[in-house]
């Protein structure tokens, strides 16, 4: 980015992240953190950049960019090139990204799922085990089961409330298969709402492993993170995003996001320069503009989910509610969410009495809550997972997870809670 009037070529300022020995928090650094409007022509907010490619200043310039960007020197890339590899918004949202879990680094992708993949190709062989918590989201499960599978790719998993033996037993099984590359985790699981419990499977990898043949341990916390959980502090390399969701949060745009060590994600960089599947510079601006009203979003969010779901407890056509505000004081799942979450989220499950004619009666009722896939919206919504985001999963394995067909997911916004709580009575009235 240079100023067309200055063409001299400069970086951005030095980001401040603290006033004298004040740090300054990840709401306030959205506003402006990583971006100089000199170099702008003086915008207060980043332009969208729209265009395929970037202009050198010299060849030398170009060579150098170029070193940086296929790693044939070290510290990547020392300005714009191309945007399959950057962007001046990518880069931007990226510096963002990351301050959230004060990770080392953040890479944004086209969606949750493309950036699940590409994590997976750069650190899965032909031959390898991966092991993983269930319930994963339907898709990545299907791209482990399904796909990955086609390329001799194995796994092994375990419950998502797993106790540190159970997963020592997960992985010593995984490691008589073959070089275990990757342990992948999601939590709170999708849609049951179950914690794994990462500080155990960090402690479990390192007694398994050398310290030179650790796997990493990667983790979707999209449903909880960035504000109320923050797993790398819990011994995870990689947070991984569907920023389509509360980072979005306007049900507006699809990307994923990956942050965490640095020494891990230069390496999916270089797999995703290869095969292009970054953030688009529109959505890339898109998200910043999310990122600003994060905490605010997910605060408002979350207070509503409180209200209603102490509303779905009492209720009598309600066998129970799958909130993280109402685990069992005492229990293994509260140790975990004591020790990991600051917030019990505001995406919850929801259990009917009866089946799924009953879990249609209540979704089809619905009047100011959406009959729609997805999460973390301004909007709530409500869907049948069984019958829905989980109908790929087979019979057995959803039973085995506790997808049942009286579940329903509810991803609650930011409306009055009253109006919703009016909403959900009417509806609960129609079962």
């Amino acid at each position: 980015m240079t100023d067309s009037k200055n063409p001299t070529s400069r970086r951005p300022k030095a980001p401040r992240t603290s006033i004298g020995n004040h740090k300054l928090s990840p709401a306030t650094l959205m506003m402006g953190h990583g971006f100089d409007p000199v170099l702008s022509e003086g915008s207060l907010k980043p332009p969208i950049f729209l265009t395929s490619t970037f202009v050198f200043e010299s060849a030398a310039d170009g060579k150098r960019f170029f070193e940086g960007i296929t790693g044939k020197r070290p510290g990547g890339a020392e300005g714009l090139v191309y945007s399959r590899f950057n962007g001046p918004n990518q880069e931007i949202l990226e510096d963002r990204l990351r301050l959230w879990e004060e990770a080392e680094e953040a890479l944004t992708f086209s969606s949750g799922m493309s950036a699940i993949h590409t994590l997976f190709m750069t650190f899965v062989r032909p031959g390898d085990v991966i092991v993983h918590s269930g319930p994963l989201y339907a898709a990545t499960e299907g791209l482990i089961a399904k796909i990955m599978s086609q390329f001799g790719i194995k796994y092994v998993d375990f419950p998502a409330g797993a106790t540190r033996p159970e997963i020592d037993a997960a992985i010593a099984r995984a490691t008589a298969m073959g070089r275990v590359s990757l342990i992948y985790l999601e939590s709170p699981a999708n849609p049951t709402n179950a914690l794994v419990d990462v500080e155990a499977v960090a402690a479990a990898r390192a007694a398994a492993f050398g310290p030179d043949e650790l796997p990493p341990i990667a983790i979707d916390n999209t449903f909880l993170g960035p504000l109320w959980a923050k797993p790398l502090a819990q011994g995870a390399d990689i947070s991984v995003y569907s920023l389509t969701k509360y980072a979005g949060g306007h049900s507006d745009l699809v990307a994923g996001g990956l942050t965490g060590s640095k020494a891990l994600l230069d390496k999916v960089r270089m797999m995703r320069n290869t095969i292009g599947t970054i953030c688009d510079p529109n959505t890339a601006w898109m998200l910043l503009r999310s990122l600003e009203t994060l905490e605010l979003r997910m605060t408002r969010s979350g207070e509503n989910a409180l209200k209603v779901c102490e509303y779905f407890r009492t209720h009598p056509k309600v066998e129970s509610v799958g909130y993280l505000g109402f685990l069992e004081p005492g229990s293994r799942q509260a140790d975990i969410f004591n020790r990991h979450c600051t917030g019990a989220g505001s995406t919850f499950s929801l259990y009917l009495k009866g089946g799924e004619k009953e879990a249609f009666a209540f979704l089809d009722a619905l009047q100011i809550a959406h009959l729609a896939v997805s999460l973390g919206g301004t909007e709530t919504l409500a869907s049948a997972p069984a019958a829905m985001t989980h109908l790929s999963v087979p019979d057995a394995r959803k039973l085995e997870m506790g997808i049942t067909d009286n579940l329903v997911r509810i991803s609650i916004g930011v409306e009055n809670a009253d109006d919703l709580i009016a909403d959900f009575t009417n509806a609960l009235n129609a079962v």
